[in-house]
């Protein structure tokens, strides 16, 4: 095998290795998008530790901090980085399909705790003076103005307190408010429900990635350091 053709197939480790950093990268900014643009993780807290968001900037970062070191040392031909890097990507991959089928599986149990969690909201929000708790207030307010919704299970949960977030018209008569029919269990179920199969479906095209990366660049590795072409 001549120097060029070496010299080749070593970038092309450096820039397989560079693709699943951008992979990690990716997927932490996407996490950070869905923080930003959605404030309902607080209505339903029973499943804060595995909300979309929150397990992709976690992942997102693991990934992008393992494959820098996989950048770093196929660059500088390490062969101590590389090993190590091989051995992180494996346990991480694992971890990928994991919660993959966390979040599949997940999804389909997410009916048996969701109204427990909003009902306990509203609770909150019916019992909390007009400066107390004002993000479960705001979160409340904005499911209902962005959903076109009402309480949990309908108007009739709020016991003639109805907030003005439940109105039909904008800006709101609240001397005849006319508020929206349906509950908000169902749509934002429903909501969860597809971001769980998005993020899960993310995790599993990301783990197929990092499959092909790792499937063409440890052989390449192995073979250049058994030949002595490098990686020392």
């Amino acid at each position: 095998m001549n120097s060029s053709c070496v010299s080749c197939l070593k970038s092309l480790v450096v820039t397989l290795h560079f693709l699943c950093w951008l992979c990690g990268a990716f997927v932490v900014a996407f996490g950070e998008f869905q923080m930003m643009h959605s404030r309902f993780a607080s209505l339903v807290t029973t499943s804060w530790p595995i909300y979309p968001a929150n397990a992709l900037v976690v992942t997102g970062t693991i990934v992008t901090c393992v494959c820098y070191l996989g950048v770093l040392g196929g660059m500088r031909e390490n062969h101590c980085m590389l090993i190590t890097f091989y051995v992180l990507l494996f346990i991480l991959m694992l971890v990928e399909l994991a919660m993959a089928c966390v979040f599949f599986v997940y999804n389909r149990e997410i009916d048996t705790y969701f109204e427990k969690d909003l009902t306990h909201s509203l609770e909150i929000y019916m019992q909390s003076s007009s400066e107390g708790n004002k993000t479960i207030k705001e979160d409340f307010d904005a499911v209902q103005y962005l959903f076109r919704c009402c309480g949990v299970q309908g108007p009739g949960d709020w016991k003639g307190n109805t907030p003005l977030s439940c109105c039909k018209k904008d800006p709101c008569n609240t001397a005849n408010q006319p508020n929206w029919e349906e509950g908000c269990l169902v749509k934002l179920r429903n909501w969860f429900a597809s971001n769980y199969l998005s993020t899960a479906s993310g995790v599993v095209t990301m783990f197929m990635i990092q499959f092909v990366c790792l499937s063409i660049t440890m052989p390449l590795f192995c073979h250049f350091s058994r030949r002595g072409l490098g990686y020392k």
